[in-house]
């Protein structure tokens, strides 16, 4: 299949949820450049101990050593069967950059895939985000689809289902904030170049599920 793909949405927006789905039914791989970061940090590679300076300063990676550590993960044997790319990337600045080490490769990314969620939807999906204490399975007790057989416990583990801080809603409004700011731009950017596939975020994971089957398997 060997696929490659970008899924674009804001926080809330069911990004998770899809490459969740596609890994398991496709065996696509799930790249984030959170996972990149742990994994290098972990692992103490020379990319890793330069992210971790600035991480332990407070301070934002710059996107050179960001791309440097994308390109190095993308670079890898597992990869080469196709990706997700999942928060990644973040601004103009980085899909430019990602575009040339792609380019430079001989490699290119077969689709973008947006995930459009109103913002009211937005925050009330992330306000009621719950994550297993035991697994990190996620839930949302707002939502039927998403929501335990047992209020406040965890259907694999029986373990407490646990509100992240970042996923109050207070919080939840700044982070779809810095979302629009940095990142909503690549909505035009990648429309223009011909590459974006737009999803109603509302129509539900099921039949999101089955359009973006459909790119998979085109």
């Amino acid at each position: 299949m060997k696929k490659k793909f970008i899924l674009l949405g804001a926080p809330g927006s069911g990004k998770g949820t899809l490459a969740e789905k596609a890994t398991t039914k496709y065996g696509i791989l799930q790249i984030s450049t959170g996972d990149i970061f742990r994994q290098n940090v972990a692992d103490g590679t020379a990319l890793g101990k330069k992210a971790k300076e600035y991480m332990d300063r407070g301070e934002l990676v710059p996107d050179e050593l960001v791309l440097d550590l994308v390109a190095d993960r993308l670079s890898q044997p597992d990869a080469q069967k196709g990706y997700m790319l999942d928060g990644f990337p973040r601004t103009i600045v980085q899909a430019e950059a990602l575009d040339k080490a792609l380019e430079k490769s001989g490699s290119r990314i077969d689709a973008v895939v947006y995930l459009n969620v109103p913002r009211d939807e937005l925050i009330h999906r992330i306000s009621g985000r719950r994550l297993c204490s035991v697994c990190g399975k996620s839930y949302n007790v707002d939502n039927p689809e998403f929501s335990p057989a047992v209020p406040g416990i965890c259907d694999v583990d029986g373990g407490n289902l646990i509100q992240r801080p970042d996923d109050t809603e207070e919080v939840a409004k700044g982070r779809i904030d810095v979302y629009n700011e940095q990142t909503h731009p690549l909505v035009e950017y990648y429309q223009e170049a011909g590459m974006l596939t737009e999803l109603n975020g509302m129509d539900g994971a099921v039949r999101n599920f089955e359009l973006f089957s459909a790119l998979i398997e085109a």
